[in-house]
């Protein structure tokens, strides 16, 4: 059957279940294909398989970013995060337009290091035109730093969606309609990073790293990046159903251990309008 455009071969491929609309990125047999070092002193595997980012007090940290922009997309990146006592230390998976830092959209993912036998914190934050203060946090039900561990940003015109191997632990809806701001305008890039935060990262800052442990690295592999236009035939432009809804909340009702809806110290007059809307 011959199609003769790209709508044709979308309503051709619903027939039989697979249309998805969209452009999917995958870091074929190299990490390196779809991601580039960016700073300070990580490396690629020489089989290309694995990016390792490394910290320590001379050098600093260092970084990676994605080759391509994305205007709504699907990242999954598999991470293993730094062993042992990793007090001071954060490593980062997180969506950031370019530009002016005043007006940027982010979609934050930092793991908080932590002393030998605590959790680690998967601290998540959204910002848009400069604008955060949108915190969740969440202790892991794993260690990260014994394995590779997948985790996902689903950024679509419908809502924000964090997953942890698969289980999505926090939503962020479009409710632009309603009056709260929601990245939307500006094409938003893919950065890694592993750097010194010991002033504030674990404890409050109130525990430093442990510099004679350095360096310190994070390992990230299987870069996967699927691109979807607003209003596209994407399976990511859904609903989460009921099974998805229900891990999400075993997830937060077993794991979350800060929500800034709940900070009625921090939002004395009351949490923001998003708090309060399904």
């Amino acid at each position: 059957m011959a199609v003769s455009s790209k709508m044709e071969a979308c309503v051709l491929a619903v027939l039989v279940g697979l249309c998805i609309a969209a452009r999917t990125v995958v870091a074929g047999g190299r990490i390196d294909d779809g991601l580039v070092l960016d700073w300070g002193h990580g490396n690629v595997s020489p089989d290309g398989q694995v990016i390792s980012l490394y910290l320590d007090r001379d050098a600093g940290g260092s970084g990676f970013r994605s080759k391509d922009t994305y205007m709504y997309a699907r990242t999954d990146l598999q991470i293993k995060l730094v062993p042992n006592n990793s007090a001071g230390t954060v490593t980062t998976c997180y969506f950031m337009s370019e530009g002016s830092w005043a007006n940027h959209d982010e979609i934050d993912l930092e793991f908080l290091g932590n002393l030998s036998g605590q959790p680690y914190t998967l601290h998540t934050n959204i910002y848009i035109n400069g604008t955060g203060q949108k915190e969740q946090q969440f202790h892991l039900w794993f260690d990260p730093t014994t394995d590779f561990h997948t985790y996902s940003i689903v950024w679509t015109p419908l809502h924000i969606l964090v997953l942890v191997d698969g289980t999505p632990i926090r939503e962020f809806r479009n409710n632009a309609n309603k009056g709260v701001a929601y990245p939307s305008s500006q094409r938003m890039r893919l950065y890694g990073s592993l750097w010194d935060a010991e002033d504030w990262a674990t404890q409050g800052g109130r525990v430093k790293a442990d510099w004679s442990a350095a360096p310190f690295v994070a390992q990230y592999r299987n870069f996967t990046a699927t691109a979807s236009s607003p209003g596209g035939y994407s399976y990511y432009d859904q609903e989460m159903d009921a099974t998805a809804q229900q891990n999400m909340k075993w997830a937060r009702d077993n794991y979350m251990v800060y929500n800034y809806c709940a900070d009625t110290k921090r939002f004395s007059n009351g949490s923001p309008p998003e708090c309060y809307m399904p």
